[in-house]
């Protein structure tokens, strides 16, 4: 009977009993496409990584050029940086420069300011206190006072005028639609009456009013509305003739007791 198990040719075993037989033919027909499959696979693999290799160089290509564009960028914008920042630091220079005598003198006005009014607060202390120690100084003293209202009352007037028109020619020198004509009228009336005007003589104003007319350029912004936001030298110098007020009439009084 026939073995079903081992049926004969069946089995891919090469046959012991002959060399060459159909176990051999077959053990080679299953190494051919055996050997076809793996050189396919090398050659893909190879065909794989080379493929891979030129998109990596594309890619780092590509990747070195949007740096390189970058740095250019960045050294682009970084020398354009520094060329405002030199430009701003040389206005700046140059606006301080134009500023540094208007500040001196600020300052200096300040100071004569400070001194003056130490000054007077010093010989008014001394008055009152003569005044305390020597009574009959004091009806003197009440005397001349009364001579000298008249005297203040005309130069306190003089300043609120004075005032009043330098607020309105601060208010023309910054006005856009007010013509310039009505400015230079304004101020050659007021050097008109510092020339002219006993207590303005007195005051010494004219010196004053030319250093408003030439230094005084402060506006406030363009929708102000407010006249006293304008100027800035010219609030100076009226604080300050108010002050020449008070201490020349302390030393008008102190003039006509000595002189009693």
């Amino acid at each position: 009977m026939n073995n079903l198990n081992d049926p004969p040719n069946w089995n891919i075993r090469p046959d012991s009993r002959a060399d060459g037989g159909d176990g051999s033919r077959w053990n080679y027909a299953l190494l051919v496409p055996m050997l076809g499959l793996a050189a396919f696979r090398w050659i893909w693999s190879r065909e794989s990584q080379k493929e891979i290799e030129r998109e990596r160089e594309a890619y780092r290509q590509k990747t070195a050029a949007f740096q390189r564009d970058l740095e250019a960028k960045y050294h682009a914008t970084l020398s354009e940086n520094r060329r405002a920042v030199a430009q701003l630091s040389l206005e700046l220079e140059k606006e301080q420069n134009r500023t540094i005598s208007y500040r001196e003198a600020l300052i200096s006005q300040g100071r004569k300011l400070v001194e003056e009014k130490k000054l007077l607060e010093q010989e008014r202390a001394q008055v009152m206190q003569e005044k305390s120690q020597l009574q009959p100084l004091r009806s003197a003293y009440l005397s001349c006072l009364e001579e000298e209202e008249d005297w203040q009352k005309r130069a306190r007037l003089l300043l609120k005028e004075v005032g009043e028109a330098l607020t309105e020619r601060q208010n023309i020198y910054c006005s856009l639609i007010v013509p310039r004509r009505s400015r230079l009228e304004l101020e050659k009336n007021l050097l008109v009456r510092a020339a002219v005007d006993p207590v303005a003589v007195d005051l010494d104003m004219a010196p004053g009013l030319t250093d408003i007319f030439k230094h005084d350029t402060y506006c406030g912004d363009i929708w102000n509305t407010n006249k006293r936001q304008n100027g800035r030298i010219m609030w100076l110098y009226l604080k300050y003739w108010e002050l020449v007020v008070e201490l020349k009439k302390f030393k008008r009084i102190e003039k006509a007791i000595l002189e009693k």
